[in-house]
């Protein structure tokens, strides 16, 4: 069983990704021709290590090895919700711009402010911090590794992210890139 805490904050983070996706179709946004197939890899993976987490929590009991202690429901918890403030900020930060699809706004310029001067793609990031959290909440250690398929599918969906930003933005978003890291603040 998942503690209410991280279901709680789990059904946030999907809360508010249906408003990104509501918005993005009431401005008529949100058109998938140039992600390939990455925004569906994304949402399968996220399905499959969220259901896989769950599953992972039901089936193995208590005081077995696999086991993490109560206190990290409440780091899952922190981490979870550190990444939907990060998320949020990416969204607020690049306003009308943003996009769950790989698109450019017709006058959209490089952001390199609020957390975009630490990574390029920091909503990316929340999203993974939202996954790595729902697992170590779930309390089995072994679903901590169900946050590399979408890390897989992020890492896929960042590489046709930046040819399509480097061809649609040209120099400053080479330039960008050449300065910032992708996920992790000056890691990676």
């Amino acid at each position: 069983m998942v503690a209410p805490a991280v279901t709680t904050t789990l059904a946030l983070w999907a809360a508010l990704g249906l408003v990104l996706r509501v918005t993005e179709l009431a401005r008529r946004q949100g058109r998938t021709t140039s992600d390939r197939g990455t925004r569906v890899l994304i949402a399968v993976s996220l399905g499959v290590a969220v259901a896989a987490g769950l599953w992972l929590a039901a089936v193995t009991e208590a005081g077995s090895v696999w086991r993490l202690p109560e206190v990290a429901v409440a780091v899952g918890v922190v981490v979870m919700a550190s990444g939907l403030v990060l998320r949020v900020w990416a969204v607020l930060t690049l306003g009308r711009s943003f996009r769950t699809t790989v698109e450019v706004h017709p006058e959209q310029a490089v952001v390199d402010t609020g957390p975009y001067r630490l990574v390029r793609h920091p909503s990316y990031t929340g999203l993974l911090l939202v996954v790595l959290g729902f697992e170590i909440g779930t309390r089995v250690w072994p679903a901590i590794l169900l946050t590399l398929l979408p890390l897989a599918a992020v890492v896929r969906r960042i590489a046709v992210e930046e040819a399509f930003l480097l061809a649609a933005l040209g120099p400053s978003y080479a330039d960008y890139r050449a300065r910032t890291r992708r996920l992790v603040p000056g890691i990676w």
